[in-house]
């Protein structure tokens, strides 16, 4: 009898040896890939997203993670170049097996990962601008993007010229892919809207000098001047604009919301005017705002923590990443089922608006998502 209770004890221990492991094993972590430009000439973009994104796993994580799992973030440096993305991109699908992608920062170097992830079923939220990445949205459905669209900018634009009375205007625009994408949605809509191009010019990403282009504008009829860029040659562009005396508004895309290309441009960046997300102005939106809370929160903590002033870029990816969040607690780590989810989503309020998906709409944003800013005083402030 005595052989027989000791094989019941050992059993007894065996299984509690078992339990023990078991309760011990941590879970799964929640794995998910990010792509952004840290260095390089795109770094204004890159380094606020990286913060962001590492600053709300941080706070996921030190809150038990995703229903009880970890959140792991896979961060990848493209450097703003399209194959050291795509070799990032890779690298996340084939070898980290991540549930999900968010980025690119670049319109250009997303684009270039568009078939990759088409093709491996991997959602992707990218953090660029250019309504090309979301359309079609039949050749695009594992793709999305959080920035506000780039046609929905121009418009807002166009419509604030029209109430300054502004009709011809001269185009100076980078040759990068936000760039050319931009350059392509300034002509499209030109005509529409009662706006004449009198000028047409470029720039390369590595200029530092654009006087002979302006110089050009300055003697045309031009009155006012749009500059569509994401690199600091935008901010360039408008101290070249003063050196030659040029008193003309000057515009800029969404791709300015970052207050170190004012800080860039110092006085010559006074009046300008240029849509962006309303997190740059979080604190002067009125109570009632359904964005204001989010966005305060997001920018006291941002700035808190990183000793420096928030950015529309940082909350692309802030939106990126909730969305990729939200996801996962609702459908934990299936590829499928999290862009149904994200394709699906209603009322997502964040820091670029509120966004609405759908089968037929991988943006969701419309051009109320903009608030059209000026420079006062050195500071961005809502525009009259």
């Amino acid at each position: 009898m005595r052989w027989k209770i000791w094989i019941v004890l050992m059993a007894a221990l065996c299984l509690t040896l078992v339990f023990t492991q078991c309760a011990k094993k941590p879970a799964t972590p929640y794995k998910v890939g990010a792509v952004f430009a840290i260095s390089g000439r795109a770094s204004w973009l890159g380094e606020p997203e990286r913060n962001t994104v590492q600053m709300i796993a941080d706070e996921i994580n030190a809150a038990g993670g995703i229903n009880g799992h970890p959140l792991e973030l896979i961060i990848e440096d493209t450097v703003g170049d399209a194959t050291k993305t795509v070799n990032a991109v890779n690298k996340l699908i084939e070898k980290d097996q991540v549930a999900a992608i968010i980025g690119p920062s670049r319109s250009g170097t997303t684009m270039a990962v568009v078939p990759i992830v088409q093709k491996a079923q991997v959602p992707l939220v990218s953090c660029a601008a250019a309504e090309a990445i979301v359309t079609p949205v039949a050749e695009r459905t594992w793709v999305f993007k959080t920035p506000q669209k780039d046609s929905d900018a121009v418009i807002r634009i166009y419509e604030h010229m029209k109430g300054a009375g502004i009709s011809k205007v001269a185009l100076i625009t980078g040759t990068t892919g936000f760039g050319d994408q931009g350059r392509k949605q300034l002509l499209k809509y030109a005509g529409e809207m009662g706006i004449t191009i009198v000028a047409d010019e470029t720039y390369g990403p590595a200029d530092t000098d654009m006087t002979p282009q302006l110089t050009k504008i300055k003697n045309t009829d031009a009155q006012a001047l749009v500059n569509w860029s994401i690199v600091p040659g935008q901010s360039t562009v408008l101290k070249n604009m003063r050196q030659l005396g040029m008193t003309i508004t000057a515009y800029q895309s969404h791709g300015f919301g970052n207050i170190g290309y004012v800080k860039l441009a110092g006085e010559a960046a006074e009046g300008t005017v240029f849509p962006a997300g309303r997190v740059l102005v979080a604190e002067m939106l009125p109570d009632g705002n359904a964005q204001k809370k989010i966005l305060v929160a997001y920018k006291q903590t941002y700035e808190q923590k990183f000793n420096e002033p928030v950015s529309t870029f940082g909350g692309h990816a802030y939106d990126a990443l909730w969305l990729v969040i939200d996801a996962l607690k609702t459908v934990g780590p299936n590829r499928a089922k999290i862009r149904e989810t994200i394709e699906n989503k209603k009322g997502f309020v964040g820091t670029g608006g509120i966004f609405n998906f759908s089968p037929e709409d991988h943006n969701g944003l419309t051009k109320d998502a903009f608030e059209m800013l000026t420079v006062k005083d050195g500071k961005f402030a809502v525009a009259k």
